[in-house]
């Protein structure tokens, strides 16, 4: 089961995938276009050409495992997001569907950002 926490870090593909891709296939665009190693734990997300399915790529350990999530009906949001990570709470609004664009965050302390 996928569990989205601050604890980890998550990066989005920005080009459409092919869906037929597995692990080995991700994983290769992991290294060679996204420039990470994909055994290093953190979560690499795929949306598909169509935008209506999303894979997950995640080493556990001993092993990668996949999540896979295909809508019936509707698409996904493909983020504008600067490089190429994505806050998990910014992920779990995309995997509900939820207009990221119209979302508006209350303010917080940050402790990267100054003034």
């Amino acid at each position: 089961m996928l569990a989205i926490s601050n604890s980890c870090r998550y990066f989005l593909y920005g080009k459409p995938t092919d869906m037929r891709f597995g692990i080995n296939s991700l994983t290769g665009l992991v290294r060679n276009e996204l420039g990470f190693d994909p055994m290093n734990g953190d979560v690499f997300i795929f949306i598909g050409k169509r935008g209506n399915q999303v894979r997950m790529v995640q080493w556990d350990r001993d092993g990668f495992a996949m999540y896979i999530k295909k809508l019936e009906r509707g698409t996904f949001e493909r983020p504008r997001i600067n490089g190429n990570a994505i806050p998990g709470s910014q992920l779990a609004l995309l995997l509900q569907g939820v207009k990221l664009e119209s979302v508006s965050y209350r303010k917080r302390y940050d402790p990267l950002k100054r003034g």
